[in-house]
């Protein structure tokens, strides 16, 4: 099997939109630059900050940020996760939270909205209720690419493994987690969590977080990471912008998969 090279961008998002679309386009370009052909944006890259701020900044889709990144993915014949970005439906009155996954050819080929969201009051560290102005998603998306059959995940989900495990049983041998993970919970459950995904779903993990301050109020942990099927991180990011790859290679997944068959030793225990 191939063993694509892939990439998880690291950025600080804000509430300007234009500068973080333009970021976001420079560090695409770089990770490709790079050989990377699977590119994985993070959470809420159009605009991040307050409820108000988020709400403010929302899109739809189609829209210039959705067409920049199927534009991006087909000039540069590689396969984009768009992050997420705050998607405003008609007739829905809260946004989604939503990641879309662009192919070579441009086409879209997945859009997962966020499942579990991010309600959070932690007195004197962090408050925030996600609930407030996103609707929760309902579906587990897993699509055919030319980089491997992918599973999304959005941040908080990181937390629920049954959302995991759903989308192994549904074929996918990569999960990408764009996040914007809270620098307050970061420290302590944000590689534990990431590698316990990997080692018990036997898959790769590809999780792309936002880093710094976003606002007086929300900053994100960074520590972007790329981890293999046994748990082992290939690729860790440093503080602040940046770009990581590592190679998956797909035949060392199987391997695993073939001596150590956990997945197939599951009972059901409903």
């Amino acid at each position: 099997m191939s063993s694509p090279i892939a990439a998880a961008v690291q950025m600080t998002s804000t509430d300007d939109i234009n500068n973080n679309l333009a970021t976001a386009q420079r560090l695409v370009r770089q990770a490709a630059a790079r050989n990377a052909s699977l590119v994985v944006l993070p959470e809420l890259f159009t605009v991040l900050g307050s409820p108000e701020v988020v709400t403010a900044g929302a899109q739809s889709v189609p829209g210039p940020a959705s067409q920049m990144l199927a534009g991006l993915a087909l000039e540069l014949q590689i396969t984009l996760v768009g992050g997420s970005l705050a998607e405003r439906r008609e007739g829905h009155q809260r946004l989604s939270n939503s990641s879309l996954l662009f192919g070579p050819t441009g086409e879209q080929l997945g859009c997962y909205r966020k499942i579990h969201l991010f309600d959070i009051n932690l007195p004197d560290r962090v408050s925030f209720c996600e609930s407030s102005f996103v609707e929760p998603g309902q579906d587990i998306v897993v699509s055919d690419t030319p980089a491997g059959r992918i599973g999304q995940a959005t941040c908080y989900d990181l937390r629920f493994p049954e959302l995991f495990r759903a989308l192994v049983e549904r074929g996918a041998e990569i999960i990408v987690v764009p996040s914007a993970f809270t620098q307050t919970t970061g420290r302590d459950h944000w590689e534990v969590l990431l590698r316990a995904r990997a080692i018990e779903n036997q898959v790769f993990i590809i999780a792309a977080n936002q880093f710094g301050h976003h606002s007086p109020d929300l900053c994100s942990y960074g520590h972007s990471m790329i981890i293999d099927p046994w748990g082992t991180v290939l690729s860790s990011a440093e503080d602040g912008e940046t770009v990581i790859t590592a190679e998956l290679d797909f035949d060392q997944q199987q391997e695993i998969r073939t001596t150590l068959p956990a997945l197939q030793h599951r009972r059901d225990l409903h």
